[in-house]
């Protein structure tokens, strides 16, 4: 009879199997002066959005930041999605995403990553017209062309794209880490929520927890 193996979710990350996949950390949606929230007054953001800008602002992106540090020190790649159309009138975006009113055209400020974690020159940026990155653009066939079968995911918003990635990902058959405090959404219950919500589909540590397995775990 075939040797039983046992099957877990709990591993490591093994570098050159490996990447990082930053979601949506643009313009967009992680800057106060962003298209999301554009047509609101300074104080309507500080009323309502506060506290998810201190998070982002003080939390996720330091983290962030950290992680592409430490994952680009361990020779490990990092690629990045963006909610951006393919055409300036959005024409090409998902049906939720017209319904929704929703376009980041092609080629704009909004669309980018932020500075602050600005992509290397040889990074790979997937832009995307739907919730999830794996079913607006090519990234599973490019991670199988890097042999990538392990996934650490992190970025905003944690209840809605990054559920979406992680979800597809864990379908197409990636083991899934998220990195829980490198992932931010509008308020700390609706991230707790998704946490919960989510645990089953991957395994979920800190940054402090992945930086220090690329520096001492098995490689």
């Amino acid at each position: 009879m075939p040797a039983i193996v046992e099957l877990t979710r709990d591993l490591p990350l093994a570098a050159p199997q490996s990447a990082l996949l930053i979601v949506d950390v643009q313009n967009l949606c992680a800057r106060r002066d962003g298209g999301e929230f554009s047509a609101l007054s300074d104080a309507d953001i500080e009323r309502t959005y506060a506290d998810y800008f201190r998070q982002v602002d003080s939390v996720t992106i330091p983290n962030i930041q950290r992680l592409q540090s430490g994952f680009r020190a361990a020779g490990i790649e990092i690629v990045y999605t963006t909610i951006e159309s393919l055409t300036r009138d959005g024409r090409d975006r998902s049906l939720d995403y017209k319904l929704s009113g929703f376009n980041v055209p092609k080629g704009s400020w909004d669309g980018r990553v932020i500075d602050d974690i600005r992509p290397g020159d040889d990074e790979i940026i997937f832009p995307k017209s739907s919730s999830s990155v794996f079913i607006s653009t090519h990234i599973d066939y490019v991670l199988r062309n890097l042999g990538v079968k392990q996934l650490a995911i992190c970025g905003l918003r944690t209840d809605h794209c990054v559920e979406s990635a992680i979800r597809d990902a864990c379908d197409l058959g990636y083991l899934v880490t998220q990195v829980t405090d490198a992932c931010a959404t509008l308020s700390r219950e609706r991230h707790v929520n998704s946490l919960r919500a989510i645990k089953g589909y991957c395994r979920q540590v800190t940054t402090e927890a992945v930086l220090a397995e690329l520096e001492n775990g098995p490689v």
